[in-house]
Formats: C-alpha cells, sequence, structure tokens
C-alpha cells in the first residue's frame, strides 16, 4: 500500500513539474490560428479616388488626367545668319528708297532666308470649348500651332493671350465637348505628396511619370520678363523636353501645376522639375479669356529675402528694399525697412511667396500685410495698382488690320526703361505668333520698335496709327535692350 502511495505522490509531482514548465514555455497560450480576441484595424492597401494617404496606387490619376492633356506642335521661322536680317543689296525696292545712295545701313554677310523648325511642347485643356492652357515659350514665335489630342484627332490652334511674367499662354482650337481638368487647390499641396506629370517628352505622347513634391515655392530665375513671377513646385517626377506645358495632378487626378522646367547640367531630367501651381495659373487664364491681357496688380516695392538676425525678436519675412514712386505700398503707409510677415494672415518667408499671393490678385484688390518696423508689428491695408499707377481695368490695345496682321503682341515702353535705354520712346514685342513678323523678318521678342518707315514711335496708339495707313513695304527700325548701342532694321511686306 505505502508503495501505490508513494508512485501517486511522485506522479502527481511530475504532472506539477511539466505543467509548470509548460506555462514557462508558452505552450499553454493559444496559437495565431485561434486567436479570438479583437484585432487591430487594419485596410486593404488599394487606393480609392478622395480616401487620403495609402499606398501609391497612380492608376486612377492616369486614366483621369491623359485625355485632358495635349501636344503641341510649334512651327517657328529662324533666321540664319546676319543678325539684322538681310543685305541691303537683296532689299526689296520699295524699302531701298528709306535710304538714300550710300547709306545702306548693313554690310552683313551669311544667308539671311529664314528656316523653319518646329518645336513640340504640351498643353492641358480647361473647357469643353477647346481652350488650352500652355507655357509661353511653347507658342512664343511660333508661326503655326498644330494640337493634337490624346484620341488622335488634330486641330489648328490660335493665342488667346500670352503672360510672360509668369510664363504662361492661352491658346485656342475650335472643338466642342472635349474633356478637361479640375483644378486643385495648390495652396494646400503639401511637401512629401505623391504626384503625376503627364506631357509629351521627345514627341511620346500621353506620357505618365510620378514623383513627389520635393519643395514649393522655388525662385530658378529662369523667366526672362521685366516682372517675372516665379514661386515654382518642386517635384522629383521625371520631365523632359516636350513636356512644357503639361499637366502635374494629384493622385486624385486633379490639376495642381503646369510643368514648365527641369534643373539639369544636360537639358534632359537629371532629378528635379518645375511646375506653376494651379492657383497662379488659374488666375492668368481667366485675365487673359476675359480681357487678353492680364489684370496684374502690383505693391510697388523692391524686395529682397530678411537675413536671419541673432535677435530674439527676429522673425522670417521679406523685407522692404526701396519704394517705387506712386506705388501702393507707399500710399498705405509702408516704409523702406519694413519687414513683411503676412500677407492676409497667410506666412510668407520668402520673396517667391510673396509675388505669388500678390500675383493672384487684380488692381483694385485689398490685402492686408502684417509688418515688422522696429520692435512693433503693425497691420497695414493696401489697395493693389497697376503698372500705371491705379486701379483701372488695363485693356488690350486696339489694333489696326495692318496690326493685327502683324501677329505680336506690343506694349508701350515705359518712361523709367526708355531713359535707362537712352532714347524717347518705343513700342516692346512682347511675344510672336502666326503673323507677317514670323513669316517675313528675323525679328525676336523683347525688339523694341522706335521708327516704322523713318516716323517715330513712342506708344502702341501711333504704331498702329502707321501702319493703318501703310501700303506695300514697311520697315521697322529699333534696338534690342541687351544690345543697345546698335540699331537694328526690319522689313515686310503689307
Amino acid at each position: 500500500m505505502k508503495k501505490y502511495l508513494l508512485l501517486a505522490v511522485v506522479a502527481m509531482c511530475g504532472g506539477l513539474v511539466a505543467l509548470t514548465g509548460a506555462h514557462m514555455l508558452g505552450w499553454d497560450r493559444p496559437t495565431a490560428g485561434w486567436v479570438y480576441e479583437k484585432s487591430p484595424q487594419v485596410h486593404f492597401a488599394n487606393y480609392k479616388p478622395g480616401s487620403g494617404p495609402a499606398v501609391a496606387d497612380f492608376t486612377y490619376a492616369a486614366e483621369k488626367s491623359l485625355p485632358v492633356v495635349v501636344h503641341i506642335a510649334a512651327t517657328v521661322r529662324v533666321k540664319r545668319g546676319n543678325a539684322r536680317g538681310f543685305e541691303f543689296q537683296d532689299l526689296p525696292e520699295p524699302f531701298r528708297d528709306f535710304f538714300g545712295p550710300g547709306n545702306a545701313p548693313f554690310n552683313g554677310h551669311g544667308d539671311s532666308s529664314p528656316e523653319v523648325e518646329q518645336g513640340s511642347g504640351s498643353g492641358v485643356i480647361l473647357s469643353s470649348d477647346g481652350y488650352i492652357v500652355t507655357n509661353n515659350h511653347v507658342v512664343r514665335e511660333a508661326e503655326d500651332l498644330t494640337v493634337t489630342l490624346n484620341d488622335q484627332r488634330t486641330f489648328k490652334a490660335r493665342v488667346i493671350g500670352t503672360d510672360p511674367s509668369t510664363d504662361l499662354a492661352l491658346i485656342k482650337i475650335d472643338a466642342s465637348e472635349l474633356p478637361f481638368a479640375h483644378l486643385a487647390d495648390s495652396d494646400h499641396l503639401k511637401v512629401g505628396e505623391w504626384v503625376v506629370a503627364v506631357g509629351n517628352p521627345f514627341n511620346l505622347s500621353g506620357t505618365v511619370t510620378a514623383g513627389i513634391v520635393s519643395a514649393k515655392g522655388r525662385d530658378i530665375h529662369i523667366v526672362q520678363d521685366k516682372a517675372p513671377i516665379e514661386s515654382f513646385i518642386q517635384t522629383d517626377a521625371v520631365v523632359n523636353p516636350g513636356n512644357s506645358g503639361g499637366a502635374l495632378v494629384n493622385l486624385d487626378g486633379d490639376l495642381i501645376g503646369i510643368n514648365t522646367a527641369i534643373a539639369s547640367p544636360t537639358g534632359v531630367y537629371a532629378g528635379y522639375a518645375f511646375a506653376i501651381p494651379s492657383n497662379l495659373a488659374a488666375k492668368v487664364v481667366d485675365d487673359l479669356r476675359q480681357y487678353g491681357v492680364v489684370q496684374r496688380g502690383y505693391l510697388g516695392i523692391i524686395i529682397r529675402d530678411q537675413p536671419k538676425s541673432q535677435s530674439d525678436n527676429w522673425k522670417p519675412g521679406v523685407y522692404v528694399d526701396s519704394l517705387a514712386e506712386n506705388s501702393a505700398a507707399a500710399a498705405a503707409g509702408v516704409k523702406t525697412g519694413d519687414q513683411i510677415t503676412k500677407v492676409d494672415g497667410m506666412a510668407v518667408t520668402t520673396s517667391p511667396e510673396l509675388l505669388e499671393i500678390v500675383g493672384k490678385h487684380r488692381p483694385g484688390d485689398q490685402l492686408t500685410l502684417t509688418v515688422m518696423r522696429g520692435q512693433a508689428e503693425k497691420t497695414i491695408r493696401v489697395t493693389l495698382k497697376n503698372r500705371e499707377g491705379n486701379t483701372d481695368v488695363v485693356k488690350k490695345p486696339a489694333e489696326s488690320a495692318g496690326l493685327a496682321s502683324l501677329g505680336a503682341e506690343f506694349r508701350t515702353l515705359d518712361a523709367q526703361e526708355a531713359r535707362r535705354l537712352g532714347i524717347r520712346g518705343g513700342v516692346k514685342i512682347t511675344g510672336l505668333t502666326a503673323g507677317k513678323l514670323a513669316s517675313q523678318t528675323g525679328v525676336r521678342t523683347g525688339f523694341i520698335i522706335t521708327k516704322v518707315n523713318k516716323q517715330p514711335v513712342d506708344n502702341v496708339d501711333a504704331l498702329s496709327e502707321i501702319l493703318g495707313k501703310a501700303t506695300g513695304g514697311v520697315m521697322l527700325e529699333g534696338i534690342y535692350p541687351d544690345n543697345a548701342g546698335e540699331v537694328y532694321y526690319y522689313a515686310f511686306g503689307l
């Protein structure tokens, strides 16, 4: 009996040891297949438009944006050889009377006949009736524009208006019931957000690439204009020659930018591309469509970024270096040395940010500036003015039949620029499209007309009046701002 009792005690002790070991080793815990406790929140990793952050699936954005991006072929006539356009012995007979015997104004050498070149770019359809936004540099100086849709239909296009300050242009094709882009609010775009670039690089139509927003408010000094506005979206989506004017869209397929430039030592993609924000583009396009010219509001100040100070009171902002005469800012009470820190409650830390905000407003619009003046913070209400120093709507100059046939955009040279160039006045060519100047001469954008048929020209109205009365041959005389000491001549027939 004692023997059996001893065996029972040993068995019980062994069982306890086994259970204790199993517990220590975790053998008494249920396996993963048998856990019935509530699991953490999990979701499938697909993407639905408007659902917010998700795994990057670009198919919806591509399907939505490809039909609204077009290919643009631009035909340009380029003069080779003599920069002045032609030799006197080749001058048509009607023009020789402008110069007496022995007074030939040029004796250059080289082939002066224009050569036809064709460039290409992209554009984005903005309305069902055929309005298309693109870059100014895509259509500038083009004699002929051909637009090819994603479905391979082709149309001839005409230029509605251009804005060299932002490098944007609005063109139009005669079509209806077209798909068109929906605009997103580029002010809400965030660094790190996925974006898709759609365009026609190297004439490869309907190309889609993707990347993220690398930075905002970039100033890359590429826009060649007296008052450039650069506040680019920087992205690492692949963009190459031919993408200019194409779409940068978010994952919902909505337009957030117009692809414009690349940073590259070779001329092809090398890491970063730059797009004009959609909010700025929308304002420019709306102006061009309504008025034919951009209604741009100006503060009238010279600005620079504020260097960081060691002072405890330092705040990031934009420094007012000087004020233009009769400027909107001066009239409102802004002073040289003020530091602009906010516009309408939105913080500004760099010059491009300020230029973008102001560039989205028209003359007569009011902005509230928050400025630091010494140790004091002040709030100043400013009514923006136009370039002429008032709040009137800027009208596109009425064109005579002769002026309209030239295929160019003109601007009266302001007095300050005329004094700097040492001339009494003139009319500047700010853009070239299909017309007599592009097809018959080698004139370039930026040329300042000082005389027409030996008659002085001080403004666009005078140019229009002279051309309205002219018949036969016309001789333009003038200068280029970067070579004001040399006079150039261009001749064409009406």
